[in-house]
């Protein structure tokens, strides 16, 4: 008897909220530890510094959340109509959509028999037609245009996450060395943030952690050093 071997289990992440809870815990980390370094860095006081990261991660936030949702839904709704025009396409013109996908099929090397039988049996079931249309014409699948509001809430939950990490050694004390605290909760989180995304992407760990881990302290010492320079005049 043969072993079975079943399918690898694929991600559902077409509705949007997979990449947009990556990109706003990411976003959000090194946005905010870029920000309070930058107040860090000018040396106005501690309470100055904690009202920048909190209002860097409040306004982030909503920033982020308000902006995927309206890019999504531009996006849903672009889908939408092309795949209206494709639907009522089907209902007026079957026969040429017929040719159409015959042409298709033809194109990806199947043999003229075959891709005839094909584009008749796709052609006698109109969902299975503007399924396979929207797909191998405009690349589009009509049942995964995605989620605004997954999209918009992950956003917003996630980059205020991330916002809140370098953030908290400044709202649990205000002596010592509090920036440096911040900046290795930030360092820290960056590269298991970072391995994460890496290990979901199949990138590589270590790649994606070194490679985050760089962006965030790149981002940190510019503004660091902007801050520094405008407030030592």
């Amino acid at each position: 008897m043969s072993a079975i071997v079943s399918e690898p289990h694929h991600r559902q992440i077409s509705d949007g909220g997979f990449r947009a809870a990556l990109f706003g815990l990411l976003d959000g980390l090194v946005t905010n530890v870029s920000l309070i370094l930058g107040f860090a860095g000018a040396n106005p006081g501690h309470d100055v510094v904690r009202l920048a990261g909190l209002a860097g991660l409040v306004a982030g936030a909503f920033s982020m959340g308000s902006g995927e949702y309206l890019s999504m839904r531009s996006q849903k709704e672009l889908y939408e109509y092309e795949i209206g025009v494709e639907r009522q396409a089907l209902a007026d013109e079957p026969e040429q959509e017929r040719q159409e996908l015959k042409d298709i099929f033809l194109g990806r090397g199947i043999d003229e028999e075959l891709a005839e039988r094909l584009s008749t049996d796709l052609m006698k079931n109109p969902d299975l037609a503007l399924r396979t249309h929207t797909r191998e014409e405009l690349g589009i699948d009509p049942s995964a245009t995605g989620s605004p509001w997954i999209a918009a809430i992950s956003s917003f939950l996630f980059f205020s996450v991330g916002a809140f990490l370098p953030l908290a050694p400044w709202l649990v004390t205000s002596t010592g060395n509090v920036m440096w605290w911040s900046v290795g909760l930030a360092g820290v989180s960056t590269i298991f943030i970072g391995g994460a995304v890496g290990h979901f992407t199949r990138r590589g760990v270590t790649y994606s952690a070194l490679r985050a881990l760089v962006i965030m302290a790149l981002a940190s010492v510019v503004t660091y050093g902007v801050g520094y320079l405008v407030g030592a005049h």
